[in-house]
Parts: C-alpha cells; structure tokens; sequence
C-alpha cells in the first residue's frame, strides 16, 4: 500500500473515531434530555472560548504595557532632570589655565604630531594586525597601570575612572548598554602598551585633520608647530572635507577614542548611539564647543544628542570616591557578555 493511500486511510480512520465518541455520548440519552444537554454543551463551549478570548485580551495588554515601557526607556535615557551631576559644581572641571604642567607639555607635543600624515598610518597600522587578545575585564585591570597625562581632573587609577563613570550611570537608572559605555569608554587606551608613539597619540581631546584647526581647541596655540598648521592643502575651513560631508568621513586625531570605536563597532552588539559616545567622548570642541558644525550631516544631529547624554557623566563623575573592584565585578562581568558575544576580543 501506498504511503498516501495509508495516510488517508488513517485519517479516515481518525474521523469515524470522533464520530462515534460523538455518537457514543448522546446515545444513552432520553430523547427529552437531549436538546437539554446539547444546550449545556454549547453554553460550556461558548463558556470556555470566552476565557480563552479574555486570556488572549489580556495577554495583548501586557504586551502592549511591556512595548510602551520599552519605548519609554528608549526615549527617556536622555533625560537629565534628574541626573546626578545636577548637584555638582561644573565649574570645577576643565580648568586648563589651573592644570599641571604635564598637561600642558602633553598638549604641546600632541598638537605638534597629530597630523594628516601620521594619521592615515596610524589607521593603516591599526588593520593590519591584532595586538592582544584578552576579555574585557582583563583589558580594564592591565588599564591600572597607565596615567592620562592630559587629565586634568583626577589622579585615580583608569579602572576607577571607569567604575565611577558607570555607577553613576547605572545610579540613575540608564539602559545597560549605557552603562557598559560608561564601563569601557576609554578602554581603547590599551593602544599605550602596544602602537602608541607616546601619551600624545592615545590620550586627549580630539579634533579633525585636514582642515583648519578650530580656535575652539584647547591650547589652540600650540598648533603652530605642526606641519599641517601652514599647508594651504589642510588650514582652509573645509580642508579635504565639503559642506555636511558627515562626521563619519572625517579623520579624527588617532587616539583611544577612534580605536576603540572601531573595536566595539566589529566585535560588539551596542547601538549606533553607544557607538557614538565612544568614538565623539573626548571630541569637546565639537559637543561641549558646538565647532565644526559645517561638516555634520543629519545623523551627525541624532548622535550629537547621545553624546552630549553620555559627556557628563563622563567628566563629573570624576571625584576621590572609589568602588570595590571585585564586588561590582559579577554586575558589569553580565553586562560585557550581554553585549561581547565572543569571550576574547581582539585588541
């Protein structure tokens, strides 16, 4: 017998089965009970699918509930009425004129060397090959043994900047993707113990080049010894660069912000928006200055918002207050493997 022929044949089969339960159930039954019980049958049917339709009503409700809280949280994360940072004095930070002379020595040098030149190498090193590879965490502890010299705010140590940047983040109840950027936005320093040529091409305020150096750059005056200072290919407004050409085609100075960006882009799942804030954090002459505006596009718009939620936290968290590494470690260990598929990264 054919496989089809059997098939119809058990689900010939199947049908008379259900007939007769069918059958077999009313058969016993006085003809005057009859209509009786069918009608109870019916009300009990009719009963149980207006559970069901009240169960499906209600599960579409919660759905609904859980959709408009997930976009709540979406929308709110840039709201700072309530932000920590509200209660600190801003004035504090940033006081270059008040700082040590190791920032200002680092700036000279960073200001002299970051041109187009030593850029484009820099990048061209960068894809070539993999430096380390390690878990995050692990990145974060080696980070303890590095001092940013053009730090003008802190003494501590890159860990605890980084656990005070994230706490604060997490105290006011962001989206963990948010927190893990607070966690590893300078994480891209590791480029110190590998390609750096110094402090001065890992570390620092960022800036485009091949285009005039904007006046609105800390210690602007130190760019005139650089060799891209005077070349009337690169000290025009727009450079190598048009009109809303997009921050995305313009070369920022190479530095720990540009490393790990590209880092987190190709092995992490974070959104464009956490993308942003690590690539733009140290980039204060365009969000904290409102410069070079002329080369944003409309993206440009949408991540500029980001980065100007992340920027605070970043700075002001800065104070004397540390955390205990290991206790907060099982927290933020769930947050990298949330958004790190792979184990080891690849530096």
């Amino acid at each position: 017998m054919s496989t089809e022929n059997k098939n119809k044949k058990i689900e010939k089969s199947t049908t008379s089965s259900k007939s007769t339960v069918v059958v077999t159930k009313y058969q016993n039954v006085d003809k005057s009970k009859l209509l009786e019980k069918i009608d109870d049958d019916i009300q009990e049917l009719n009963r149980l699918k207006k559970q069901i339709q009240m169960q499906s009503e209600e599960n579409t409700q919660k759905m609904k509930e859980l959709e408009l809280k997930s976009t709540q949280i979406v929308t709110n994360w840039k709201d700072s009425t309530n932000a920590f940072w509200k209660d600190v004095d801003q004035r504090e930070f940033r006081q270059y004129e008040l700082a040590y002379d190791r920032v200002k020595v680092f700036y000279k040098e960073q200001h002299t060397k970051q041109t187009v030149a030593y850029n484009i190498q820099a990048r061209i090193n960068f894809k070539t090959k993999i430096r380390d590879k390690m878990p995050v965490w692990d990145a974060l502890i080696k980070l303890n043994n590095l001092l940013d010299e053009s730090d003008p705010d802190t003494e501590l140590s890159q860990i605890d900047h980084a656990l005070q940047t994230a706490e604060a983040i997490r105290r006011d109840k962001k989206p963990r993707w948010f927190q893990l950027v607070g966690l590893i936005h300078d994480l891209g320093k590791l480029l110190y113990f590998y390609d750096s040529k110094g402090q001065w091409d890992v570390v620092g305020d960022t800036f485009p080049v091949g285009c005039k150096f904007s006046k609105k750059i800390i210690y602007h005056d130190f760019f005139k010894e650089n060799p891209d200072f005077k070349n009337p290919l690169y000290n025009t407004k727009f450079g190598i660069y048009s009109r809303h050409c997009g921050l995305a085609n313009v070369m920022l100075s190479w530095g720990h912000d540009e490393y790990m960006y590209h880092l987190a882009k190709e092995q992490s799942t974070l959104p464009a928006e956490a993308l942003a804030m690590i690539r733009y954090h140290s980039f204060y002459p365009w969000h904290h200055e409102g410069a070079y505006k002329y080369l944003m596009d409309e993206k440009d718009h949408e991540m500029l918002s980001a980065v100007s939620a992340f920027n605070p936290y970043d700075l002001y968290s800065k104070n004397d207050i540390t955390y205990d590494i290991e206790e907060l470690r099982p927290y933020y260990q769930e947050l990298i493997d949330e958004f790190f598929p792979n184990k080891l990264v690849e530096f």
